[in-house]
Formats: structure tokens, sequence, C-alpha cells
């Protein structure tokens, strides 16, 4: 009971204060201009995609970056709350050996993730070269989110001794060596699917808040420290931005939260060793980035498209669905994923 009571407050406390700053942040983009561009930027640089631009014209002007404002918070609390938790007499305890090898993977992914992220919104919204691309290319961002990938699963293998998956009813599997590709290959997977999720109001930011919530229960219950008081920061911060992120939106994530967010929520996935269990509980983002990658073989190889729009919630969308219905019901999807996800971990 003990430990509930500090996660539930850690929650709220995050909760509170970055609820605090969103509104001032908010303004300061808003001064910064850093916002959604409009059809006619878009056009500059070549970018026409005719059906998201059909119903999403309206959102142009929105401020971009309120993934940056949780990146901060919750760094800033986490870096404060583990030496004050020792300070008091907690201890840091990890599934892990060594807690401190655990804090900094958390810490290197979610700003690493997000500086390369903050990078492309910069391209996109601040010219401040010659390129006629908006934003990084496709193929220098894959590079790079492929080299801070690499380097995370070499600390998680390297520092941590983690090379095992397990698999509920065929038991553990030992990669060795192979765990560094797969490691690295599952957290660029999820930073470019959660990057693509985030197409809709609240779409994103809710699913990942259930899904949070899935392995916030599963670190709990194996009294993970770093990483329950990590995610308990989480949810708190990104509760307060998603109330302005809900239909319509006052504020979005950007690539410098969903990159971070992806990668991040990969590498609990991994931590906690379940892997399986994280695919579940992620498995809309996993469709989301599916669709997109099939969309983009079949256009290329058959000449034609699969789907009248890529990613899949743009399909619904183009079907006449209401965004807050798409996204309402992915968020009840995600709820019984989540459940699932975490039965699965836990039989």
């Amino acid at each position: 009971m003990g430990s509930l009571a500090l996660f539930l407050g850690i929650l709220i406390f995050s909760f509170t204060l970055t609820s605090s700053a969103v509104v001032p942040f908010i303004n300061l983009l808003y001064k910064l201009r850093f916002r959604r561009a409009n059809q006619e930027t878009l056009d500059a640089f070549g970018k026409r995609t005719p059906i998201f631009d059909k119903f999403h014209a309206d959102k142009a002007g929105v401020p971009v970056g309120g993934g940056l404002l949780v990146v901060i918070m919750v760094s800033l609390f986490f870096a404060l709350m583990i030496p004050a938790l020792s300070y008091f007499g907690i201890e840091i305890t990890s599934i892990h050996r060594n807690s401190q090898a655990e804090i900094n993977v958390l810490f290197f992914t979610f700003l690493s993730f997000a500086i390369l992220g903050l990078y492309d919104d910069i391209k996109k919204f601040f010219r401040f070269d010659d390129s006629k691309f908006f934003g990084l290319r496709m193929r220098q961002k894959l590079i790079l989110q492929v080299i801070l990938a690499v380097v995370i699963a070499c600390m998680i293998y390297f520092q941590l001794g983690i090379s095992i998956l397990h698999i509920p009813f065929v038991g553990t599997i030992n990669l060795g060596y192979l765990y560094i590709p797969f490691a690295a290959f599952v957290i660029v997977a999820f930073a470019n699917a959660v990057n693509i999720t985030d197409g809709l109001d609240g779409l994103a930011a809710g699913l990942l808040m259930f899904s949070l919530f899935g392995l916030w229960v599963l670190s709990s219950t194996i009294l993970d420290i770093p990483l329950s008081v990590f995610i308990a920061l989480w949810i708190g911060s990104l509760i307060s931005f998603l109330y302005f992120n809900v239909f319509p939106a006052r504020i979005f994530m950007g690539d410098v939260g969903s990159m971070a967010f992806g990668a991040t929520l990969a590498v609990i996935g991994l931590l906690l060793g379940k892997v399986l269990a994280l695919l579940i509980i992620g498995f809309i983002f996993v469709i989301e980035i599916s669709s997109s990658f099939i969309q983009l073989l079949s256009k290329k190889y058959l000449k034609k498209k699969l789907m009248p729009a890529a990613p899949l919630h743009l399909t619904f969308q183009e079907r006449g669905w209401a965004e807050p219905k798409i996204v309402q019901r992915a968020w009840l999807i995600q709820i019984m994923l989540t459940i699932f996800g975490v039965w699965l971990a836990v039989i």
C-alpha cells in the first residue's frame, strides 16, 4: 500500500505541475511561431497529401511541440525525484542489479530521440538552410534513429545484461548478441509507429496513456522503483498535455514528443522483458505503421493503393468517420488490448 500511495502521489504531483505550465507554454509556442504549417507553406516544399489536407486544413496555425514540455517536465522531475527518494530512505530497487544503468538508459532514450524529433520539427517550421525538403529526409531520419537505437540496445545488453525474451506458453529464449539488433529494431519501429499514429487529435497521446498504465502495473508488481517512478511522472504529465490535445486540439505533440515517446515505450517493454506484451499493448501503433508500410510497398511495386489512404486512421476518415469517433473507439480498443497484454505478461 505504501508503494502504491507513493506512485499515485508522484503521478498527481507531475500532473499538477505540468498543468500549471501548459497554457504559458502554448502561448510561448504562438510567440515563437512554432505552429502547424499552412497549405501555402506545404506547397512550397512540394508536400501534398490530398486526403490528409482535406480533413486537417483547418488545423493550420495550431502550436506544435507539446511533447517538448512533457519531455522537459518528466526529465526534470525524474532527475530530482530519484535522489529525493534516496534521501528520505526509500531504497531505489530495480529488477536489474544496476538501477543507475537503468536510469541512464531511460534518460538517454527519452532525451536523444526528443532532440532528434525537435531538430526535425525545427527544420519543418524554421527554414534555417536552403533545403527544399520539409523536415529531415526519411533516409536521414532513419539512419539517425538506427544509430541511437543501436547505442541504446548496447547499453541494455552490456550494462544491464539483458539478452533474453520471455514468450508466454513457450519459455525463455536467450538471443545472445542477436539481442542488440532485435532491440534496436523494436526501438526504431515504435519510434516511427507513434510518430505515424500522431495524426488525429488525442489519438497517439490517449493510446500512449493507456499503454503506459499497463506497463506501470507490470513495473509496480516487480517493485522496479526507477521504472515505476518514471512511468508515473510520464503519465501525470501526459494527462495534462492530453487535456489540451483532445478534439479540437489546442496543441500538438510534434516529432519531439512522438519519437521520444515511441522509443521510450519500446525501451520500457525491453527493460521489463515483456516484448510480447509490448506488442499486444502497442498493437494499434503496430497496425498504424504496418498500414503505411504496406501502402508504400503497394504504390511502389503494384503501382496502386491498397487503401484509400494511409495510415489506417485516414482511411476511416475518408470513409466518413468523424475524427472524435475514430479516436474514442481506438481508445476503447486500446483499453482491452492493455488489459490483455498485462494478463499475458503475468500468467
